[in-house]
């Protein structure tokens, strides 16, 4: 028998079905709720609102758990590579052999953009944010590569998301250069995917780039563990303007917009300009950690805390380790790292933090790699956008080929004056 829940509303009784998810979670099906009762939920935030079913990531906020089609994150940035993580989360499946290559081959042979694009970053104005640029930039693609003819359906989709991942981290790179005056480094074939955008971003003509091994695989496992993360918010972006049936361009461009947030994508520059803050003012923890801890003062620390992960950010202690690695082979000593470890240990036995929850996220170690790695703040909202880019195809093309569609279509509980009168305007002025 079929679980059900039962509702009473008035003197109206009804039952709603229980749909129950492959990890055992369970869901109202409330989408015959207003034609039986005439009622609507109200879910600010959408925090107790599933508004999809979806097989591409599953999250456990409380056990701390995070899965792409129901491997660990954690298998997966310590022996995959990020081309191949892009393969399993468009398509379902990891790759063999012959589809990863013929998929790198795919993502090689799309790398270059075309040449005029170039006029458009010389248009923006200086001081222009690099996500704007990439919103408005990604949005332009269906210009310079529009609907493909003569090819199925899958190839077309095939090649346009090879388009969307290789043409990215081109455009990405690019506008660096084009911001700094500097020589536009094209794609090179003999370079992998990561190899190739560290290149892109950091080699001149007069100072050869030195691709070295930890930089990249540093790279691989940031953007492994930015790959998807459920419905967030610049993923139901994606799929809310998807549902209009927009092209996936579009799609990925109101992503893209919603991602620059300094709530969501744009977390890990605050938390390395809190870390300069504190460093530029004696270095002391003490005090900001009071400031956090006070509920009347605005201040908050930024990296701690997560909207749905109630234990540690399985990434943060990923992404931890990749930093401390990352230090060592470089030799560097990053006074930002102290100041962070100190925070750090103060949120994992302060009793205040571990009642609220506040552990450290992604965000506050991913900020230092990043930086490590030689990326400007302005550009690590970016790098973000490049790393969730698969999993927002993904829900792209679930949403679009889903036979129960629907345009998005929320409702609201109105709230303001019930009817009244026109007023002209010559009695409104003797009025007041």
């Amino acid at each position: 028998m079929n679980e059900t829940i039962k509702l009473i509303a008035g003197d109206m009784e009804i039952e709603l079905p229980v749909i129950t998810g492959a990890e055992n979670e369970k869901a109202v099906d409330i989408s015959s709720l207003r034609q039986l009762t005439g009622y609507v939920t109200l879910d600010p935030g959408l925090g107790n609102t599933a508004t999809c079913l979806s097989d591409i990531t599953f999250m456990d906020g409380e056990k701390g758990i995070l899965r792409y089609r129901g491997i660990p994150v954690e298998q997966l940035a310590k022996q995959s590579s990020f081309v191949e993580t892009a393969y399993l989360l468009i398509n379902g499946k990891l790759p063999s052999h012959q589809e990863l290559t013929q998929f790198s081959v795919l993502l090689n042979d799309q790398s270059l953009v075309h040449e005029d694009m170039q006029k458009f970053y010389g248009n923006f104005p200086p001081r222009s944010h690099p996500m704007g640029i990439l919103s408005a930039m990604v949005n332009a693609l269906r210009s310079f590569y529009p609907e493909l003819e003569n090819m199925t359906r899958q190839d077309a989709l095939d090649m346009v998301v090879a388009r969307l991942i290789s043409k990215i981290r081109t455009m990405a790179a690019m506008s660096y250069k084009i911001s700094r005056g500097h020589k536009v480094i094209y794609p090179r074939p003999d370079l992998d995917y990561c190899s190739n955008f560290l290149n892109m971003m950091f080699d001149n003509p007069v100072k050869p780039y030195e691709i070295r091994k930890e930089c990249v695989d540093a790279l691989n496992a940031f953007w492994i563990l930015h790959a998807d993360h459920e419905q967030n918010c610049s993923t139901s972006a994606v799929r809310l303007v998807g549902s209009a049936r927009v092209n996936l361009y579009a799609a990925i461009s109101a992503g893209i917009a919603a991602l620059w947030g300094p709530l969501h994508g744009g977390a890990n520059q605050a938390v390395v300009e809190m870390l300069e803050n504190i460093r530029d003012n004696g270095g002391n923890v003490k005090p900001y950690i009071e400031r956090a801890k006070d509920k009347n003062d605005p201040f908050r620390l930024m990296g701690f805390g997560h909207r749905v992960y109630k234990s540690y950010d399985p990434r943060a202690k990923i992404i931890k380790q990749i930093c401390d690695n990352l230090l060592e082979a470089l030799e560097l000593d990053d006074s930002l790292l102290d100041i962070a470890r100190q925070l750090e240990e103060v949120a994992l036995n302060d009793d205040y933090f571990i009642d609220h929850h506040l552990y450290p996220n992604v965000d506050f170690y991913s900020g230092i790699v990043l930086r490590s790695l030689g990326f400007p703040t302005n550009m690590f909202t970016v790098m973000f956008a490049i790393g969730r880019l698969p999993g927002w195809i993904s829900h792209w093309m679930e949403d679009s080929t889903d036979p129960k569609w629907k345009i998005y279509r929320p409702r609201q509980v109105y709230t303001g004056p019930t009817i009244r009168d026109y007023v002209p305007i010559n009695k409104r002025d003797s009025e007041s």
